[in-house]
């Protein structure tokens, strides 16, 4: 898996690429645990080229959500593919994560909550 990280404002964007599975899923979470340790807990993926995911690959999601909730951080989603999409519905992850049908979408909610 490629993992990219780029600065959005205050949202730290990982763009990410290839297969989410436990291997890049641990690799996922030492990348987003850097961005903890520089204060950075306004996370969003951008998923437009994750091919395939499993269940290690879903748990890395839970993993990392729960830990930027724990640090009152914000997590988003975009960019499911079909695939990728039905998986977060069969598996009700789509009722707990906050997922976006673009990454414009998401960015702009981070700003409406850091405006209220």
């Amino acid at each position: 898996m490629e993992i990219a990280v780029r600065e959005c404002g205050s949202v730290m964007v990982l763009d990410l690429s290839g297969r989410l599975d436990l291997a890049s899923g641990s690799a996922l979470k030492e990348e987003v645990k850097k961005l903890f340790g520089q204060n950075r807990t306004y996370v969003h993926m951008n998923m437009a080229e994750v091919e395939f995911i499993n269940s290690s690959g879903l748990g890395s999601l839970v993993s990392i959500m729960k830990e930027v909730r724990l640090l009152k951080g914000r997590f988003t989603l975009s960019n499911l593919a079909s695939y990728v999409q039905e998986i977060f519905e069969i598996t009700q992850l789509s009722h707990i994560f906050e997922v976006f049908p673009t990454e414009d979408e998401a960015l702009a909610s981070f700003q409406t909550v850091s405006a209220s």
